[in-house]
């Protein structure tokens, strides 16, 4: 990954994941998610706040991966590239968005426990994997005293 297009996001899943498959049957999942960012006004000494938007898209296992454990709310931990993709609409339209294709997703344990249950390793020619046990729901409260699940410590 030294090409420069590396990006490191924490925020809220705004929708649950998406799964859907490729005609050749490669999964892929794609959520939303809100990242927030608070800073308290030099001169008003007044809190600012200002949320960015960007749409997450995730591949082959790690697809159905998300799809089974990410829900709207969540907070996660995502890596990944930036990567453009345009299209016509049928209007004739050119379109184009930006996407994150992640590289690795995880839950935030800023302020929420996890438990990580792994899968059994999945290929070509090998047999169904067992599905796992449900995992433990994650608490998202902020510890008595602490921050709200959108603000920075600082």
């Amino acid at each position: 990954m030294s090409n420069g297009n590396n990006v490191t996001l924490v925020g809220n899943i705004t929708r649950d994941p998406e799964l859907r498959f490729t005609p050749t049957g490669q999964a892929t999942a794609t959520f939303g998610l809100a990242v927030n960012r608070r800073w308290q006004n030099r001169q008003s000494q007044e809190w600012e706040e200002s949320t960015s938007f960007f749409d997450i898209v995730c591949w082959r296992e790690m697809a159905e991966n998300a799809s089974e454990s990410l829900v709207r709310g969540a907070r996660v931990v995502v890596t990944g590239r930036l990567e453009q993709r345009s299209w016509d609409t049928p209007e004739g339209e050119r379109r184009s968005k930006v996407e994150v294709i992640a590289d690795e997703i995880g839950p935030s344990l800023r302020w929420a426990t996890a438990q990580i249950v792994k899968n059994e390793r999945r290929g070509p020619g090998a047999p169904e994997a067992p599905a796992p046990p449900a995992a433990a729901p994650v608490s998202e409260e902020p510890p008595a005293g602490g921050y709200g699940i959108d603000e920075e410590p600082f």
